[in-house]
């Protein structure tokens, strides 16, 4: 019996609080959930929703997060109770069509998304270095990001000890981030605190500000929440971590102490500090036009706000801390999904091939706006709705006796399980074909211009 195991079974013999304070300590599948959602969409997503409704949207981190808690939560049991490789099961148990829908999807967005990433990294970091007097192209960022990227990705390797490595570098990462982002609140102040009560009652969605609409941001906020990329690479990472039947526990601790408690506080923090000086003190600044966070370093690091130095670099490096730790989680997934994919193990050449297809992405540094023309709407929207067809497929293998056995939930706690499943996809459903009706438009139109009328001569 490992050290790890014996630990466990002695922490399951004491009463709530010292068990729960016990496990905190071995969890880490949980944190890398956080890194991997703790990126440029919710940044981007965070500030803006600020920048244009105050506080009136807090309640989205949360709520989206919980959605996908559900059903992580229900990854999480069919894959410790069974012991089974994840795509395989999928593939028996529900369907070839949605287990490599889930695997593609997983691969497509991590790709499309590090675009954006990258873009957000190499425009921070080159704002930081300016500030040290030194002028660096972006794609020279880029190349930097890229560097510290695959570097840190190579250390979830085989061995058990790398990846608690990884996972600790991870959680400090996230940590890191919290910490930047609390200490831009405590900068800015909370100008209206009476209105935070107003901002966390769910499903309060505001009209229009400034040309914005409320429940596009609502949108956003609820993409940014959980992807198909986090989906299927967290089986996987509880797998390398050698967890069973026994971490089960420690498996709903972790998502909720390591996933939903650190990103909540993150994504609410920046959305505080955007509501504060955006909304709240210097509404001038806000025109309705999306603001990006490079934007927002550059107006909060000023001396009567944050510091111009000081202040630049917290919420800088907060800021590349997001994207760095999504980077190389995506290439994980990436990794993971071609080597399922191809029947191989998921350490060899194939996986990492696989975990460098996303590092493309770099040329997002330079080329974002091109790239997010042609590619990121359609790509976001497909995998937007295969993110609902994979929650079907597991709300599908939760009901399989012949594949969870004994281990099926049943009673009243099956029942609520499955109707909180049903909800967050139905949920997804509705919002994401919103985003579709208002998007696709008007991609196709710069895509494919009307043609205009010819001149009349006579």
């Amino acid at each position: 019996m490992s050290r790890e195991l014996e630990r466990i079974r002695q922490l399951e013999t004491r009463p709530w609080l010292p068990r729960t304070f016990g496990y905190l300590r071995l969890m880490g599948p949980g944190y890398l959930q956080s890194a991997m959602t703790l990126g440029g969409g919710t940044a981007f997503a965070s500030i803006f929703a600020g920048a244009a409704f105050g506080y009136q949207l807090l309640w989205v981190a949360p709520v989206a997060m919980l959605l996908g808690l559900i059903v992580l939560s229900a990854v999480a049991w069919q894959t410790l109770s069974t012991g089974q490789e994840p795509f395989a099961a999928m593939k028996k148990h529900a369907g070839p069509f949605f287990a490599y829908g889930w695997a593609i999807s997983g691969i497509l967005s991590s790709i499309i998304w590090q675009f954006a990433q990258y873009a957000l990294a190499s425009a921070m970091l080159t704002m930081l270095a300016r500030n040290l007097g030194w002028e660096a192209e972006t794609w020279v960022m880029g190349l930097v990001a890229l560097g510290w990227c695959v570097l840190v990705a190579m250390l979830y390797g085989r061995a058990r000890r790398l990846v608690r490595s990884y996972e600790l570098l991870l959680t400090l990462m996230v940590w890191f981030i919290v910490a930047c982002f609390a200490w831009v609140v405590i900068r800015t102040g909370i100008p209206h605190p009476e209105d935070l009560l107003k901002g966390i009652i769910p499903f309060n969605v505001p009209g229009e500000s400034k040309g914005v609409a409320g429940l596009s941001l609502v949108v956003a906020g609820l993409a940014a929440a959980v992807g198909a990329n986090m989906v299927f690479v967290y089986p996987y990472t509880l797998r390398r971590r050698q967890w069973g039947r026994e971490h089960r526990r420690l498996a709903r601790l972790d998502l909720g102490w390591g996933m939903f408690v650190p990103y909540t506080i993150a994504a609410s923090l920046m959305l505080i500090a955007a509501a504060s000086i955006f909304h709240y003190q210097d509404p001038e600044l806000f025109t309705g036009k999306k603001i990006s966070p490079v934007q927002a370093a550059e107006i909060l690091a000023t001396p009567e706000r944050l510091g111009d130095t000081v202040g630049l670099w917290v919420f800088g490096l907060g800021i590349v801390a997001m994207a760095l730790s999504s980077i190389t989680m995506q290439m994980l997934c990436s990794g993971f999904a071609l080597s399922v994919m191809c029947n191989k193990p998921s350490e060899g050449w194939t996986y990492r091939l696989g975990m460098m297809l996303p590092a493309i992405g770099v040329l997002g540094a330079v080329f974002w706006n091109e790239v997010r023309l042609w590619m990121a709407v359609p790509t976001t929207i497909i995998c937007g709705f295969l993110l609902p067809l994979v929650y079907v497929a597991f709300m599908i293998m939760q009901t399989r006796t012949n594949y969870l056995g004994a281990d099926r939930p049943r009673g009243a706690l099956g029942t609520w399980w499955m109707i909180g499943m049903g909800v967050s996809t139905l949920v997804l459903i509705v919002f994401l074909g919103w985003q579709a009706m208002t998007t696709l438009p008007g991609w196709l139109e710069s895509i494919f211009p009307p043609a205009t009328e010819a001149p009349v001569t006579s």
